[in-house]
């Protein structure tokens, strides 16, 4: 029988908190504030014709706050979307930060001035996220129904889609972008169309059969989508923040549908789907084994071997 001395329970405790100490530092200091990486996808698309390329850049959460989103991380992420000469560059919500683990708020201003630099020759678009809905621009303020936010994106000239839909155009070949409005903007009614959402009114302006991309903040909603729709682009869940090893993301263990679609690629029939990790944090300003990335998704060619 090993007994437990106070000098090896100290020893022990002192080993525990130190552990402890390193790991949240990593969680914090290093994956929060600090690590930004490059994740990349080529799916093959039932519903995407082949000689159709596209390159698009997924913006997703970026929740900026002080001290660890500020406008110059923003603008070292705007940096690197950029730096992949995307067609095309979506932001998937959730611009606004509403955990307290804060030192300040970054003004709406300054976060959309670094966002105005995205480059893509088809267009910079941005659908809204719950928090953008949840809080002001700036949370001490009163709650304005997303209005702050939406003068942010508009200051920065990039188009909102709510429940609306553009063709565009890659190489002479047509496809539709299709934004969603939040699901969660008007909790606690959380469900289809008990948000901001009408899908139907999104793709009411459709009126052909040219290849289409859904924008969607929330993954849940993958279930409803038609079959029309080739490709749902989706953020919210943050990769789960934590991915412990052989757990996984803790919040698999949730028996409720955010459970379900929490990071990278889903099918379901011929739809499919790409959850982004994200950037910011929510609820805490922790990360642990799931960095902030930059999602760049390449459709049609030979993938990225081209």
């Amino acid at each position: 029988m090993v007994h437990l001395t106070r000098r090896r329970f100290l020893a022990g405790a002192g080993v525990a908190a130190a552990t402890t100490l390193s790991l949240s530092g990593y969680a914090t200091a290093y994956e929060t504030g600090s690590a930004l990486t490059l994740a990349e996808y080529a799916p093959r698309l039932p519903n995407w014709p082949q000689d159709l390329e596209l390159k698009i850049a997924v913006i997703a959460d970026i929740h900026a706050c002080y001290p660890w989103m500020p406008e110059e991380r923003v603008g070292d992420i705007v940096d690197l979307a950029n730096a992949q000469k995307p067609d095309l560059t979506v932001l998937l919500g959730d611009y606004v930060c509403t955990h307290p683990f804060v030192s300040g708020y970054v003004p709406p201003g300054a976060w959309a001035e670094q966002l105005a630099r995205l480059q893509a020759p088809l267009g910079v678009y941005a659908i809204l996220g719950n928090h953008d809905w949840w809080s002001a621009a700036i949370p001490t303020d009163p709650p304005d129904g997303s209005r702050s936010v939406r003068r942010a994106l508009a200051a920065a000239g990039v188009p909102l889609l709510e429940n609306q839909s553009v063709r565009l155009t890659q190489h002479g070949r047509p496809f539709w972008l299709i934004g969603l409005g939040d699901l969660l903007a008007q909790l606690p009614h959380a469900r289809r169309g008990h948000g901001a959402d009408d899908l139907n009114g999104a793709m009411r302006e459709i009126g052909d059969d040219a290849p289409a991309i859904l924008l969607v903040h929330e993954p849940f909603f993958f279930p409803w989508v038609p079959n029309r729709i080739a490709l749902t682009l989706s953020g919210h869940m943050h990769g789960g923040q934590v991915n412990l090893p052989i757990i996984g993301a803790p919040v698999h263990l949730l028996r409720n549908r955010s459970a379900k679609f929490i990071y990278g690629e889903y099918a379901l029939g011929e739809r499919r789907m790409i959850v982004s990790g994200g950037l910011g944090t929510s609820y805490a300003p922790v990360r642990i084994l799931r960095p902030p990335e930059v999602v760049m998704v390449k459709l049609g060619g030979d993938g990225w071997l081209a």
